[in-house]
């Protein structure tokens, strides 16, 4: 049996203001002169686990067993040694037992006991169960009680205790204490005890088990809990000082709390995801809040190096919190550095613990329950303003009354969703008196909510006279007093104009409310017709099918020659699509190449591509003059190699934040220079490689090169593309074009911008719509494709991807805008921007998880891509023919005779006529 022994604070200390020795100090292992206290003590237990549903693997605590005697615990002011599984007590004095079990003896006071520091193991708003093996021996007549107790230290603050549990035990008697605890914030330092015994008695402790729960009782999501067993980091919590660890451009330092910058660690695997937890605050410099990101920096064997943000958040200076999020590597690198960074310099950063371990896989989304909903039904109350404004009211000091005179029809996007329907009521509120922007009428629809259903906003919206130019209106909800977008239209008259948007709630809320807000102050609104109605998608896609089949099919005749017509008929035909001539594309990026798993699904199962950010100018020349353009050589030869076309993505970015600060800094002449090599470079090296050039990314949104160089630029960009690479379709790019939230890029601000463009000479040969949308509705984007339509040129989706915790809700969405911009006549293209978890720029947007399962997204995508395949088989008739209807694409026909059996292949064109393929047996 081993003893340590760990010396006193001097002076008597009361249960209300305990002191307890923190000392790090192992001390020197001693053998034990006496153990007396123990020697009736009668051991009953079978295992050293206390806990059945708590595995090892998953216990907060280090050493939870006494396996390695003392070792990562502390006696408080008191002795404390090991009675070993193996030798029992060799002095004779103790049972034999099946495994170790600690004596905490010489206690002095109530609240002495053993210890252990789980600083940096806890995560706040989590909840850890508790449960230990105890008993007692010593001169004691009946029972006492146990405690379990958390010591909660504040660097700014009084020290406070957390009482988690008690159990009674009698002398001889194992017994089970068990408890919970959560903690709202972290404090400094957190120390976990067992006490409670008056002075004299022992307390004897067999093993202890802190867990917390890998998944919620809801759904089976991350409740976010860590205990940094299988921890990749040396030295997490910083026990051995700053062993492993180094500055990044700074000085560190380990204190009480822990402190640190980054860590250098090569146990990675390439293909796996890891997940890193990180307990973080900052302090000084008069600094209260700021950004906090964790960033991987690595190195692979051929010496390139890569940066990846893995979490971000606002930390502060007051409290703890927790940093989390994901990566994964897809070549195997030869070096890793993970470090935090972010806010301003000189603030500190205070580094409490980091764990960075393999990421558990989360289990499929449940497909949310839409029995009995009332599609098309509006839940508003009162929405027809039948019953005046009851139900509604001001949001603010505005006044509210209700008038006659709106239209009596439903707003053209809300009809195409709903179909037929009875006549407006014709009336609408009006508000005056208006002070404020956000004034107008409001009502709470909480209780009428349903979580995952996607929601139609329509309405129509005038406003009063007014001098102050062009005026916002926006249908606006407060979900638990987060803002959320429902729609928003510009007026320039006091027309009707329709508003349409759209909503989804994931969580659930506790408070909703809608309301219409957006004219200056004092200019009157109106609404009328205003609903709010769940949307039926499956009705939707009913009538797409319908329209895809007139658009993307065609007619199609085989005609046999070569032999007898005779002989033919009757011969078996099966014909087979083997590609569908429509092109679906993805986003990759340099990186993802390193991964055989990621190509093999993008080259199976898409044609076109486009580079993330290895095409644009901030990637090929980030300081002026210095080159980098083997990342996109390098995905070009890999798409060549799988005969996958390519869009150049993109030439400028008219956006000033994603303009170098070397192109910020040049004067007007010498920024006239870089704009001209920067086109020449890139089209001459990549001279008909390219099938479009997205020119000036985002010129609805940003007008740095305008700004600086005059209106004509945008123009002449487009004139000096042309003549480089005359084969290259040159396309104007932009967001929120399709989804009826952003007044910037309306698809009628979108046209105007075109035709001002090609007005000046620019040839615009297509129209990029991006499609990082939100709870997408059909009526509202097929409206923006047929605006756009008018123009006659092309429309591609861009940089297509949609959102949600829930992969059923996410197919959808996918499904939406697929079917959407298949059915329509004016797209040409689908872009996706990233299939692949950790690899996309929104959450919750992947097909394919971060280790290779195909999620219920992905399952739709393909199964879509399938539905657009054609087949068909049966037997030439007496012309020697077979006919078919079919997607335009690539064939395989197979002919079976008496004689042979022959394949040949053909290719079915876009066309309205029936087309003839005459084949040759």
């Amino acid at each position: 049996m081993r003893r340590l022994s760990t010396c006193c604070f001097t002076g008597r200390v009361s249960k209300t203001h305990r002191k307890h020795s923190l000392s790090q100090g192992s001390g020197e292992a001693m053998e034990n002169p006496s153990a007396s206290n123990a020697n009736n003590f009668h051991s009953e237990k079978s295992n050293g686990n206390t806990n059945s549903s708590s595995s090892v693997a998953t216990n907060v605590l280090m050493n939870h067993d006494f396996s390695k005697g003392l070792d990562s615990w502390h006696s408080n002011c008191c002795d404390a040694f090991i009675v070993s599984a193996e030798s029992g007590d060799g002095e004779g004095l103790l049972a034999k037992s099946d495994s170790n079990y600690a004596v905490i003896t010489n206690r002095k006071e109530c609240w002495q006991g053993l210890e252990q520091d789980i600083t940096g193991k806890v995560s706040p708003g989590s909840t850890y169960t508790v449960s230990a093996r105890v008993g007692v021996s010593g001169p004691l007549q009946s029972f006492v009680d146990v405690l379990a107790t958390l010591k909660l230290e504040y660097q700014d603050s009084a020290t406070s205790y957390l009482f988690i549990g008690r159990t009674s035990v009698s002398k001889g008697q194992w017994e089970k204490l068990e408890g919970t605890f959560s903690l709202s914030t972290l404090p400094d330092r957190i120390i976990f005890y067992l006490e409670g015994p008056s002075a004299g008695i022992d307390l004897l402790i067999d093993s202890v088990v802190i867990s917390c729960p890998n998944t919620s009782e809801s759904g089976g999501m991350s409740t976010g809990c860590f205990t940094g067993d299988d921890n990749i980091i040396l030295n997490p919590r910083f026990e051995d000082g700053l062993n492993n660890w180094s500055g990044r451009g700074c000085k560190i330092n380990a204190h009480r709390a822990g402190m640190g910058f980054s860590q250098i660690t090569a146990r990675v695997q390439r293909k796996l995801a890891y997940e890193i937890t990180a307990i973080a605050r900052i302090f000084g410099n008069n600094v209260t809040s700021a950004d906090l990101r964790a960033t991987l920096w690595v190195q692979t064997p051929d010496l390139r190096e890569q940066y990846i943000g893995i979490a971000n958040l606002q930390a502060t200076d007051k409290d703890w919190v927790q940093l989390q999020g994901k990566f994964l590597l897809n070549a195997s690198p030869s070096r890793v550095v993970i470090y935090l960074e972010g806010p301003p310099p000189g603030t500190d950063i205070l580094l409490n613990s980091l764990v960075v371990k393999h990421a558990d896989k989360v289990p499929p989304s449940p497909p949310p329950d839409f029995e009995n909903v009332a599609y098309g039904v509006n839940i508003l109350t009162n929405g027809n303003l039948h019953d005046g404004t009851n139900g509604w009211f001001p949001l603010g000091s505005c006044t509210l009354s209700v008038g006659t005179g709106s239209p009596h029809i439903l707003p053209p996007m809300a009809r195409d969703s709903l179909g037929p329907q009875e006549p407006l009521s014709g009336r609408y509120i009006l508000v005056t008196n208006r002070t404020q922007t956000w004034m107008g009428p409001a009502q709470m629809i909480t209780d009428n909510l349903k979580l995952y259903l996607t929601y139609q906003v329509s309405a129509w919206v005038r406003i009063g006279s007014t001098t102050s130019g062009p005026q916002n209106v926006n249908v606006a909800l407060s979900v638990d007093n987060q803002w959320v977008n429902g729609g928003q239209v510009e007026l320039n008259d006091d027309r009707w104009h329709e508003i349409g948007g759209s909503f989804r709630i994931e969580k659930q809320p506790n408070k909703v409310m809608v309301y219409v807000q957006g004219p200056a102050p004092g200019v009157d609104l109106m609404v009328g017709g205003f609903q709010i109605f769940p949307v039926d998608r499956q009705a939707r896609f009913r009538h797409l099918r319908r329209q895809t089949d007139k658009i993307r099919k065609r007619d199609v005749v085989l005609k046999f020659s070569g032999a007898d017509s005779s002989s033919l008929l009757g011969t078996f035909v099966k014909v087979k699509q083997t590609q569908n001539s429509f092109p679906f594309g993805s986003c990759v990026s340099r990186t993802n190449i390193d991964n055989e798993d990621f190509v093999d699904f993008f080259a199976k199962n898409f044609n076109w591509a486009v580079f993330g950010n290895e095409l644009k100018w901030y990637w090929t020349e980030p300081q002026q003059g210095n080159f980098n353009y083997r990342d996109a050589d390098e995905l070009l030869n890999l798409c060549v190699s799988h005969n996958i076309e390519t869009r150049g993505h993109c030439i400028f970015w008219e956006v000033e934040s994603t303009v170098q600060s070397w192109i910020r800094a040049l004067n007007k002449n010498d920024m006239i220079t870089a704009v001209q090599n920067r086109l020449t470079g890139l089209l001459t090296r990549y001279k008909g490689k390219f099938k479009h050039y997205d020119v000036n990314n985002e010129m609805l949104h940003g007008s740095f090169y305008q700004d600086h160089l005059g209106k004509d630029i945008r123009a002449n960009m487009f004139k000096t593309a042309n003549q480089l690479d005359s084969s290259a379709i040159l396309f104007v790019n932009d967001y929120h074009v399709e989804d009826g939230c952003d007044t910037r890029s309306s698809p009628e601000k979108y046209i105007q911008h075109i035709l001002d463009l090609q007005e000046q000479g620019a040839p615009v040969g297509g129209i990029g719509i991006q499609g990082h949308i939100d709870s997408p509705v059909g009526p509202i984007v097929c409206s923006a494709l047929d605006k756009l339509g008018i123009l006659g040129l092309p429309i591609w989706f861009t940089e297509l991807d949609v959102s949600s915790i829930n992969e059923h809700i996410r197919a959808d969405d996918l499904e939406v805008m697929l079917r959407e911009a298949f059915a329509h006549p004016a797209v040409d293209g689908v872009m996706l921007w990233g299939f692949w978890e950790l690899f996309m720029s929104r959450d919750h947007a992947q097909l394919v998880n971060a280790e290779g399962d195909i999620n219920e997204a992905g399952k739709r995508y393909l199964d879509l891509k399938d539905e657009w395949l054609s087949r068909a088989h049966g037997h030439v008739d007496e012309q020697g023919q077979f006919e078919f209807r079919g997607f335009q694409g690539t064939y395989e026909v197979q002919v079976v005779t008496a004689l042979k059996k022959v394949s040949k292949t053909f290719v079915v064109n876009e066309g309205e006529s029936p087309v003839v393929i005459s084949i040759n047996l």
